[in-house]
């Protein structure tokens, strides 16, 4: 997400950055490099001249003119002035509410609902929360049908009445049932409509007069585009929404709907959809999303992600055996596989300061990554447990027979084996105290 955008910016940053002092022409020249990568953002024209014009007031003024390093001042303040149009983060409020309390998901069909309603289940449940599922869409083939299917997948609690029932019904009876079951939190997934729609739309009024909920959001697909704002005004004039659910955001190189939908619907954005996994989703931070568009990476993010992987007890275990020098080829394979669910390498990568240009260029393509870490898991799989702990057992014939067993050739399998050794190396280089020595890195990298 972002990711041309994230270019244009860092590109005018840059040559600002070459400047010494700033003239007006200078700062006249770069808000229209801004204001044209907005645009091509997809970010709605109002948004853009709004932001544009905040930010040239600001750097034409004293507080760029005085600044030691006026290019930096400039991407201050450009940082600052995108976080107050994205908003103050936005958490669900249960405050005016009574249990269990009822979450209302609405939207364009094909913009993720069923799905999102399932994602958002396992992130409250992961908060303590004890969510209940409701089937409300009629109207989408087979739409009852995956939400049953997500809810047996992820383990949580729902009610179906087919197809046959009013919606409004289906809904008011859910709520009921989850009441019954001992639930705090209902999700009702509602069909998809367009904001235009007068008899649909009337429809959402009555499962929100039945159902008193205390959050009306509205999930929208990042990709819309300019349209985003329509949407996001229509369903806020006509429902009330308390707030939006980006979804798509790792398939939307621009982004621009993040920016565009918060300004005008004044309502603030609350979860991102991050990918297809059930565990693509996260809680929108403004700052985070800003340093991400500004190439600075989004360590918070990275730490929680890497926290929700590893218990603090798996943590403590791989620590001592690093420290140890006890690492097996089991213990590396079992890294890769959670490093995986972490999400893709670019996207890794792209969180880590100073790195998201190199995600920009493709210095790391995920196809080829991911066929790496298979043809890794491939050679280790194929190896007996005493082989995995001591790779030294490893001669001739059993990298013959490791090979054959995964359709490998025996310098794949001394490959790794080469690879495993010098990350032994490193750890007992680490273990020392010492700096390990790495190629391209400087030897004072430590001190």
């Amino acid at each position: 997400m972002f990711e041309s955008l994230s270019q244009r910016l860092q590109d005018t940053f840059d040559s600002l950055a070459r400047s010494g002092k700033l003239t007006e022409n200078d700062v006249n020249r770069a808000m229209r490099e801004v204001r044209m990568a907005l645009l091509e953002a997809d970010v709605a024209l109002p948004v853009v001249k709004d932001f544009v014009g905040r930010v040239k007031e600001r750097a034409i003024g004293a507080e760029v003119a005085k600044a030691l390093h006026p290019g930096q001042q400039i991407v201050k303040i450009v940082h600052e002035e995108l976080i107050e149009t994205l908003g103050e983060p936005g958490r669900l409020d249960f405050s005016r509410s009574s249990k269990p309390h009822v979450i209302m998901l609405v939207g364009l069909q094909g913009s993720g609902k069923t799905t999102t309603a399932a994602k958002l289940s396992v992130h409250l449940r992961r908060e303590g929360h004890k969510p209940y599922l409701v089937a409300a869409d009629t109207y989408r083939p087979a739409a009852v049908q995956q939400l049953v299917t997500l809810a047996k997948q992820i383990s949580v609690p729902y009610h179906e009445e087919g197809t046959g029932p009013s919606p409004v019904e289906i809904a008011a009876n859910g709520v009921q049932e989850a009441k019954q079951s001992g639930a705090d939190i209902v999700i009702v997934d509602t069909a998809g409509r367009l904001q235009i729609d007068e008899r649909l739309m009337d429809e959402l009024k009555q499962i929100k007069a039945r159902t008193n909920p205390a959050e009306i959001l509205l999930v929208a697909d990042s990709m819309t585009g300019q349209e985003a704002v329509n949407i996001a005004r229509g369903f806020n004039e006509n429902v009330g929404i308390t707030g939006m659910i980006l979804t798509k955001v790792d398939g939307d190189a621009r982004g621009g709907a993040a920016i565009s939908m918060r300004s005008v619907a004044h309502v603030p954005i609350k979860f991102l959809g991050t990918s297809e996994k059930i565990d693509g989703f996260e809680v929108f931070h403004p700052d985070r999303l800003t340093d991400r568009i500004l190439g600075m990476g989004d360590v918070m993010t990275l730490i929680e992600q890497a926290e929700s992987t590893y218990t603090e007890q798996e943590a403590m275990e791989l620590q001592r055996k690093m420290m140890r020098n006890q690492f097996t080829l089991q213990d590396f394979l079992d890294q890769l596989q959670k490093i995986r669910r972490m999400g893709s390498f670019s996207k890794i990568l792209g969180m880590i300061p100073g790195m998201s240009r190199l995600q920009m260029e493709g210095v790391l393509d995920d196809e080829e990554v991911e066929g790496k870490i298979k043809r890794v898991e491939a050679i280790i799989n194929s190896m007996t447990a005493k082989e995995r702990a001591n790779p030294k057992l490893l001669n001739a014939s059993r990298k013959r027979r490791i090979a054959a067993g995964c359709g490998m050739e025996v310098r794949d399998v001394n490959e790794l084996i080469k690879q495993f050794r010098q990350m032994q190396r490193m750890m007992d280089q680490m273990k020392k105290g010492r700096m390990p020595n790495i190629p391209g890195l400087p030897k004072n990298l430590m001190h």
